[in-house]
């Protein structure tokens, strides 16, 4: 992923609400299987880590994108952005 592409998915992901919420439990195979199914749903995904989670978020972030197949498209704090395209039904065309 190119610069232009990630600016691209930072300013679609700016509207976005998060759909998951990290807490104490940290990344469970259960909340990795639902991250799993979002992102191949929707592509582009919020998830906001609670203050009660120990972990550090861009170290759980690059787990859970290795996980799920997504790629990081950025870290702001306790909130994680990723991306994975959706080869046969994909709704966001990313810039060249």
């Amino acid at each position: 992923m190119n610069s232009r592409q990630r600016a691209f998915l930072k300013s679609l992901a700016s509207n976005l609400d998060p759909v998951f919420q990290i807490g104490k439990s940290t990344l469970t195979p259960e909340i990795t299987d639902a991250v799993r199914e979002c992102v191949d749903a929707r592509e582009l995904i919020k998830i906001a880590v609670l203050k009660n989670c120990a972990a550090d978020p861009k170290e759980m972030a690059g787990m859970l994108a290795d996980r799920v197949g997504a790629e990081v498209v950025q870290v702001i704090g306790k909130k994680i952005v990723l991306f994975k395209e959706n080869k046969k039904d994909g709704k966001i065309v990313l810039p060249k």
